[in-house]
């Protein structure tokens, strides 16, 4: 008896393309959201030790640091995840439904971080060369961060494992059924 199937899940071959929001089965979405979150929470983590360590110990400037690149990576893959989001939004949902209610919290909430990160970066890029810890504020800001990308990543996680929404459900799809046979998208019984 087999006890693995890989093929299927990394194959494009039989997925329709949809833009931006991907290829049916595969959206482009939610794997990029994981990057910018953990990179949030990490940085603000970082950050906050960073201040807790003072100017007296010098893996306080290696946090205040590694906050910085940690920030500038989640930022330039949360632009990407903004996008893909609403463009999958906009193609994939109905006004005046709860779901769609649920897109606009998360939407909201995912673009304010996205633009506070930015505005993180900016202020950190102005300050990098010339102190020695994370400034306090920088912290702070961090610190509402990291907050807002947990609470937005609560709503975009329940668009997905609550109300279903943008996954194509298994139903009484073969994968399901005892079968030595792989099956790839596209295909039919």
């Amino acid at each position: 008896m087999r006890k693995f199937s890989v093929r299927p899940t990394l194959t494009l071959k039989g997925r329709t393309f949809k833009g931006l929001r991907g290829w049916s089965g595969k959206p482009l979405h939610p794997p990029l959201t994981d990057f910018p979150v953990a990179a949030y929470i990490l940085a603000a983590v970082f950050d906050v030790v960073s201040v807790i360590g003072g100017k007296h110990h010098t893996w306080a400037r290696e946090l205040w640091h590694a906050g910085t690149y940690t920030f500038i990576g989640g930022g330039a893959v949360s632009v990407f995840a903004a996008l893909t989001g609403l463009w999958d939004a906009w193609k994939s949902s109905e006004q005046g439904t709860q779901a769609r209610r649920t897109i606009n919290t998360h939407a909201t909430i995912m673009v304010t971080v996205t633009v506070l990160a930015l505005t993180d970066i900016g202020w950190r890029l102005n300050d990098y060369h010339t102190m020695l810890v994370t400034p306090i504020g920088i912290a702070v800001l961090s610190a509402v961060i990291a907050m807002l990308v947990s609470v937005g990543a609560t709503f975009g996680g329940s668009l997905v494992y609550e109300y279903g929404f943008n996954v194509e459900t298994a139903g009484d799809h073969p994968a399901w059924h005892k079968s030595e046979e792989d099956v790839f998208p596209g295909e039919h019984d």
